[in-house]
């Protein structure tokens, strides 16, 4: 499954944060895989509104929604704010 970022603001996240090696890293293992033990990919309560996330590391997660085999990211988030 192909990953695509929808908004620039998501690349702006990861480099303010120093997650973008990460980021890659998590990216072509999601693409080979996209249940990928590492990436703890889950899908989110409310179920019905169909968003994921994937692992970046222990602290981030990238929420995305699928459209046809393309991951729509649309936000990186602190997971345990």
């Amino acid at each position: 499954m192909e990953v695509k970022v929808v908004t620039p603001k998501v690349y702006i996240y990861l480099d303010k944060h120093k997650l973008l090696s990460k980021w890659y890293k998590a990216v072509v293992l999601f693409e080979s895989n996209f249940r990928h033990p590492p990436l703890h990919t889950e899908l989110l309560e409310p179920k019905e509104e169909r968003i994921y996330s994937f692992r970046v590391d222990r602290k981030y997660r990238a929420l995305f929604v699928i459209n046809k085999n393309t991951a729509l990211v649309f936000r990186v988030t602190n997971h345990y704010k």
